[in-house]
């Protein structure tokens, strides 16, 4: 089962590119995507001509903004949204499928914003999600996917001096938040499958030609319930497939 993420910053813009095309190369059995940017009926009309998959959205009362989606080949058997959190539900951001054997949450975590006036939220969405999280978790491991805004270590970006306290997505709060999932029972699966691998990464800014120049930072991540990591055979970063400033992520179940 080959499980992809990929923030498609606009599900109709996207569509209007090679998203068709990738579809076969990506050869998901789920794919979760993040900041859709269209309302459910809207979500429904673009990816409507698509044969072997059930779709399931989230959308944010704003419209064309933030908002999830995920199509899977299997049908699930319960679909839930948001947190059932009141400050957090408005925006679109959580969308999750249970499974046979785990709970897939696909998430769109906040951005901090440029002049870091949502990083306060940020830390209480942070906190409120990984509860959410712990609660999923007691009935069977959580698999959490999706952009969640922040890069976790110096590794996970390329300019990490220059970007430290001084960015969002690379804020000490946000690290902080990711530390959390990563230090209570939520593995990094891709570090987990490339510890020491260097300049892989999944944004790139649209400006100064960053994606050429490859100074990205690796945002999106697939984090597993540590009792369910032995079903994970591969993680990987698919960094070829354009359309976005993110590219797909994945993983691979045995």
């Amino acid at each position: 089962m080959k499980l992809i993420s990929w923030n498609v910053n606009g599900i109709r813009a996207v569509a209007k590119k090679n998203f068709f095309d990738d579809l076969p190369t990506l050869n998901a059995d789920v794919l979760c995507l993040q900041e859709t940017k269209a309302q459910d009926d809207q979500v429904a009309e673009t990816l409507g001509g698509l044969d072997g998959y059930h779709v399931y959205s989230n959308s944010a009362e704003r419209k064309g903004y933030s908002g999830t989606a995920t199509l899977t080949k299997t049908e699930p058997l319960s679909v839930t949204r948001d947190m059932g959190i009141a400050a957090h539900d408005s925006e679109g951001r959580v969308l999750c499928l249970e499974f046979e054997k785990f709970n897939l949450v696909n998430v769109y975590v906040p951005n901090s914003g440029n002049d870091l006036r949502r990083l306060d939220y940020r830390q209480q969405w942070d906190l409120d999600f990984y509860h959410y999280l712990k609660e999923l978790e007691k009935s069977k491991p959580v698999v959490v996917c999706g952009d969640f805004n922040v890069a976790h270590k110096a590794i996970d970006l390329a300019r990490p001096k220059a970007n430290y306290n001084k960015s969002a997505g690379y804020m000490q709060e946000e690290i902080d938040g990711m530390d959390r999932f990563t230090s209570n029972g939520l593995a990094d699966t891709f570090r987990h499958f490339h510890p020491e691998l260097t300049d892989k990464y999944s944004w790139w800014s649209y400006r100064a030609g960053a994606r050429g120049k490859n100074v990205g930072w690796r945002i999106d991540y697939f984090l597993v319930s540590e009792s369910f990591l032995t079903a994970v055979k591969n993680a990987f970063i698919l960094d070829q497939i354009m359309g976005s400033d993110h590219c797909p992520v994945g993983i691979e179940l045995k």
